[in-house]
């Protein structure tokens, strides 16, 4: 059975957070565990391929802002707020809602 590694909170780098979420699927993975976690790869993926999904998965895990566990066949996510918010108090709070505020401005022309 695959183990994941996971790197400790205090190993966390703002720079290796930063770049993780700069890009925008990695950024909605993160959005969507911070309404409902955990959750499996599978509904987390949309129409992507799934090695696409796998790098993505692993940029964010390295960075320290998801953990997955694998429970039989199944790879479980969650985020590890507590431990983001420990390192960096509100960073991950301020993110999300920054991109949500982005999210509902209407499209530019």
């Amino acid at each position: 059975m695959k183990q994941y590694e996971h790197p400790p909170a205090d190993a966390f780098d703002l720079t290796t957070i930063l770049h993780a979420l700069s890009d925008p699927y990695r950024l909605s993975i993160v959005q969507k565990l911070s309404v409902l976690q955990p959750q499996p790869c599978a509904p987390l993926q949309g129409d992507r391929p799934k090695s696409s999904v796998s790098h993505h998965f692993t940029v964010l895990r390295k960075a320290g802002l998801v953990r997955t566990v694998v429970v039989g066949v199944t790879h479980m996510n969650s985020l590890r707020d507590a431990e983001l918010e420990a390192r960096f108090p509100g960073l991950l709070t301020t993110i999300l809602a920054a991109a949500a505020r982005e999210a509902a401005q209407p499209a530019k022309s």
